[in-house]
């Protein structure tokens, strides 16, 4: 079993199609490199959604809330950095707490709850989740 991160990194450089007119990245654009952090995260510690969503009972997770701040924005070819741990798990859900940085600049927080879903219907986490998310809680 690969060792568990309790906190991720992502780097992402911004790029033109991340932004406005201005050089300022687009406030959406923030939730495509949050979603890409909690993925990374989610692989980093073993968890394959693919494999979850492509298996005999399909699992996958889906946003079930999302409270973003954003703080100061990120520009045209900016490098930053997504960080992201498990914050607490429940019986069917995870919350992740979530930062982005440019450098030791804090741009953006966000506190995200996925939920377990199959078939269209709240679904307990499986052990083997839990037990390769079970380490990470705090950063």
């Amino acid at each position: 079993m690969p060792e568990i991160p309790r906190l991720h990194r992502l780097p992402v450089r911004i790029y033109y199609e991340d932004t406005d007119f201005s050089g300022v990245v687009q406030h959406v654009a923030y939730l495509r490199f949050l979603e890409r952090g909690r993925t990374e995260f989610l692989r980093a510690c073993g968890v394959d959604q693919s494999a979850l969503f492509a298996g005999p009972a399909p699992l996958a997770f889906a946003v079930r809330r999302l409270s973003v701040d954003y703080l100061k924005a990120a520009l045209m070819d900016d490098l930053i950095s997504v960080e992201t741990h498990v914050a607490r798990m429940g019986g069917a859900s995870i919350d992740m707490a979530q930062r982005i940085l440019r450098g030791d600049e804090l741009l953006v927080t966000a506190d995200v709850r996925v939920a377990a879903v199959a078939a269209g219907r709240a679904q307990r986490l499986p052990g083997e989740i839990l037990a390769k998310l079970a380490h990470p809680s705090r950063p």
